[in-house]
C-alpha cells in the first residue's frame, strides 16, 4: 500500500514539472481515464482498505472498541475485567458474560465500521466499473465487499443489504442471513478467479486469489450456521484451492534472538511472514493504525520492565483456557503468569471481573503480539495476520473429519502440532481440533465463530452461565434501530 500512495504522489510532482507554454493545461484529471489505469484503480482500492485498518472504535483489528473487540471479549480466550481499583468499564466484561445490550459501544461501533466500509467497497465498485478498469481491480473490491457483509451475517444475522449507494439508508430493509449468504457465495465464485496469484508485495494485505479462496472456504465452513444446511465438501475443496497457493508453516524452531525464544512468534512481528500469511493487516503504530494487545494486556510496571511503556494493566487470558495448554507447548510462551520484571506477579486465578472486579495482579497475561517498534504507550507496529496456512490446516483437518475420514485429517492437524513441539494425533475427533484451532489461533479473532460452530457457545465456562440461544448472534444496535424504522430487533433482545 505504500507503493500505491508513493506512485501518486510522483504522479503529482510529474504533473507540476510542466512548465512547456504550448501544451493545454487541465486542472483535472477526468475521473473516468484517472481510475482506468493502474495508480487510479488502485487508489479507489486504498480506499477500501484504509476503512478496514482504520483507527480506534472502527477498524477490523489492531485498534480497540469495534469488530476484533467484540468477536474476541464474547468468546472464553479473552476478558478485560472491571478492576476492584475502579479501572476499566463493564463493556468487555459483558461481553465476555453474554449479558451485553443493544446499546453497547462496541457493538454498535462494529455496525457503523462495517456499513463505512461496505459503503466505501461500493464505492470503488461503481467507479472502477464506469471507468472499465482491470476485471481484477473491480474483482477485487467485489471480494472485499462480500467479505464484509460476511463480518455482518456471522455478528448479526439478518442484516440490512445494499450494493448501489444511491439508497436512503433509512429505507434499506433487512435481507435473510441465508439471503445475503448466498450473495456472498455467488459473489466470491464469480470474482475470486480474476484476482491476482500474487503473494506480497504490493499484494501484502490485499485480496489476492488465495486471500480470496480462504474467505469462501471460511463461508462454506460455517454454512450451517447461517442457512441451517451444512457444505463440508464445498468448504474443503476452497481449502485446497488456498493450499495450491504454495503455502507453508513458518518454522517454529528455538531462536535466541526472539523475546519469546521461538521463530513461531515473527508470525506476529513487524511483519507477517509471506510463506505462512494468506491475509494481513499492515500495521505501523501512529502512521497506520496501531496494534494495542499486548500493551493492553501489561501491567503498568511491568510493562515499563519489559518493553520500556507503562502497560495499560486490561486484557487477561481466562485460567480455564490458560490451563488447557500442554506445558510443553511453545505456544504457551506467549502467557505470562508468576513473578515478573518489575516486580509484579500475576496469578493464574481471578476472583472476579464485574463486581468488586478483579485484583490488580490477577490474570494471566499475554505478549502474542510482543511489541515491535515503532512504538510507545499508546500501541506497537505488529501486522495482524487475518487468515494463515495453520488456520487453513485445521480447516482441512476438520472438513475430513466431518466427512467421515478422520484419517485423512491426520495429516492436517499434526503439522500444525509437531511445530507447537506436540506429539501427532492418529484419529482426530471434532474435540481436538477445537481445542488445536483454540491453542493455535488465540487472539486472532476466531474463537467466537469456532465456539459457534462447533457447539460449544451456549455452554458454561469461566464466569459464563449457560448461555440462551439467542445470544449466538449480537443484538442490532439500538442506534441502527433509531436510524432506520424498517429494521426488526434480533430475537431475544
Amino acid at each position: 500500500m505504500k507503493k500505491i500512495f508513493i506512485s501518486i504522489f510522483i504522479v503529482g510532482l510529474a504533473a507540476q514539472s510542466c512548465t512547456k507554454v504550448n501544451e493545454n493545461v487541465y486542472d483535472k484529471y477526468p475521473a473516468q481515464q484517472f481510475f482506468a489505469t493502474p495508480i487510479g484503480a488502485d487508489n479507489a482500492l486504498a480506499n477500501v482498505y484504509a476503512k478496514i485498518t482504520g483507527s480506534w472504535g472502527s477498524n477490523y483489528a489492531g485498534r480497540d472498541n469495534c469488530w476484533y473487540d467484540l468477536n474476541s471479549f464474547s468468546s472464553d480466550e479473552q476478558v478485560i475485567p472491571h478492576r476492584n481499583t475502579g479501572d476499566w468499564q463493564l463493556d468487555f466484561a459483558q461481553l465476555y458474560t453474554h449479558t451485553a445490550l443493544p446499546s453497547l459501544g462496541i457493538i454498535n461501533n462494529t455496525w457503523n465500521w462495517a456499513y463505512s466500509s461496505i459503503y466505501s467497497a461500493n464505492l470503488a465498485i461503481a467507479t472502477l466499473t464506469t471507468a472499465k478498469a482491470d476485471p481484477s481491480k473491480i474483482a477485487e473490491a467485489k471480494v472485499a465487499r462480500a467479505w464484509l457483509y460476511y463480518l455482518l451475517i456471522d455478528d448479526f444475522g439478518d442484516v440490512p443489504f445494499y450494493t448501489d449507494n444511491n439508497t436512503d439508508v433509512s429505507k434499506i430493509p433487512q435481507a435473510k442471513r441465508a439471503t445475503i449468504y448466498n450473495f456472498i457465495v455467488s459473489e466470491l465464485k464469480a470474482n475470486v478467479d480474476l484476482l491476482s496469484e500474487t503473494r506480497g508485495g504490493t499484494y501484502y494485505g490485499r485480496f489476492n486469489k488465495w486471500a480470496g479462496y480462504m474467505v469462501l472456504a471460511k463461508v462454506y465452513l460455517n454454512a450451517g450456521v447461517y442457512t441451517g444446511t451444512p457444505d463440508w465438501a464445498d468448504a474443503l475443496a476452497a481449502c485446497n484451492k488456498v493450499a495450491s497457493g504454495g503455502f507453508s508453516l513458518h518454522p517454529g524452531a528455538a531462536n535466541s534472538s526472539s523475546p519469546l525464544g521461538y521463530q513461531y512468534y515473527e508470525l506476529f512481528g513487524n511483519t507477517c511472514p509471506n510463506d505462512e500469511t494468506i491475509l494481513a493487516e499492515y500495521i505501523t503504530q501512529n502512521i497506520v493504525s496501531g496494534n494495542i494487545y499486548a500493551i493492553r494486556s501489561l501491567n503498568g510496571p511491568n510493562g515499563l520492565a519489559l518493553i520500556g511503556f507503562s502497560g495499560w494493566n486490561g486484557t487477561i487470558i481466562p485460567e480455564e483456557f490458560y490451563n488447557k495448554y500442554d506445558a510443553s507447548d511453545i505456544r504457551r510462551k506467549q502467557f505470562l503468569v508468576g513473578p515478573q520484571v518489575g516486580g509484579v506477579t500475576y496469578t493464574a486465578s481471578v476472583s472476579s471481573i464485574i463486581s468488586p472486579g478483579a485484583g490488580p495482579n490477577e490474570g494471566v497475561r499475554d505478549v502474542k503480539f510482543f511489541p515491535v517498534a515503532p512504538s510507545d504507550g499508546s500501541g506497537e507496529s505488529n501486522d495482524f495476520p487475518i487468515y494463515r496456512y495453520a488456520d487453513l490446516l485445521l480447516m482441512q483437518a476438520e472438513c475430513n473429519v466431518r466427512l467421515g475420514n478422520a484419517a485423512a485429517a491426520a495429516p492436517f492437524i499434526n503439522q500444525v502440532r509437531d511445530r507447537a513441539g506436540l506429539g501427532p494425533i492418529a484419529t482426530p475427533t471434532l474435540d481436538n481440533i477445537y481445542d488445536e484451532r483454540g491453542f493455535e489461533l488465540n487472539m486472532e479473532g476466531h474463537r467466537r465463530q469456532d465456539m459457534i460452530r462447533f457447539g460449544k457457545f451456549l455452554l458454561p465456562h469461566g464466569f459464563v452461565q449457560t448461555t440462551p440461544a439467542y445470544r449466538l448472534i449480537f443484538p442490532i444496535p439500538t442506534a441502527a434501530l433509531n436510524a432506520n424504522p424498517t429494521l426488526v430487533q434480533n430475537p431475544g433482545y
